[in-house]
């Protein structure tokens, strides 16, 4: 359902602009696709090491596993990720309207990518920078460090299954997720670095559809 909602900010308004002449977005339209992108976006990064969590205490502990994921953590999971993804996406969206921007309102991109927005402004946007880096350790580096803990416990785990049948068990029950996860933190790491002064626009572009239409 995440990914659906993630792929409904974007796409439409992209085939829109693919069929018309007008390319234009509204003011209004730009932060709302900018909000519900970064928070379907914080969803996800959340769901995906919940998930993760939830194959680690099933393959690593299966024997306590009803009793670690049950029904009132679940609940919790579900209920902060969302609170927390949401005050992610509102406090980009606040400190967005504070800025003024410059005679040119050209996006160089097919949707309102915050990084792409901050390049339009002609205001000190230091103060929306150091959030943007900060919440990118609380969303993508803290995440991933916990997803590489739980898949590094489940590899030893599995590695020490004497039977192979066991062993391709234990596996099917990750591979799926695993698959993802490396496609998303992948292209997610692919616009990191195409959005470096020392690449291009066109590249950066590429990376954020393989992140916001491949990938869910």
């Amino acid at each position: 359902l995440v990914d659906t909602c993630l792929l409904s900010t974007t796409v439409p308004k992209m085939l829109a602009n693919l069929q018309m002449q007008d390319k234009s977005i509204s003011y209004p339209g730009c932060l709302a696709q900018m909000f519900f992108f970064l928070l379907f976006i914080g969803l996800d990064h959340f769901f995906l090491t919940g998930m993760a969590y939830d194959r680690y205490v099933a393959i690593c502990h299966p024997l306590h596993y009803t009793t670690i994921m049950n029904p009132w953590l679940c609940v919790l999971v579900i209920a902060g990720s969302w609170i927390i993804s949401s005050l992610h996406a509102l406090i980009h969206t606040l400190l967005v309207v504070r800025l003024s921007f410059c005679s040119s309102h050209e996006i160089l991109h097919f949707f309102c990518d915050l990084y792409q927005v901050l390049k339009l402004s002609c205001t000190d946007t230091l103060i929306n920078e150091l959030f943007m880096y900060l919440l990118t350790v609380v969303f993508g580096v803290f995440p991933f460090i916990c997803l590489l803990f739980s898949y590094t416990r489940i590899a030893s785990t599995i590695l020490g299954i004497p039977s192979a049948s066991g062993k391709r068990k234990a596996f099917s029950t990750c591979g799926s997720h695993l698959s993802v996860v490396s496609l998303f933190y992948g292209t997610g790491f692919g616009i990191y670095f195409s959005s470096r002064p020392t690449h291009t626009t066109r590249l950066g572009s590429i990376a954020s559809v393989l992140y916001t239409v491949v990938t869910p």
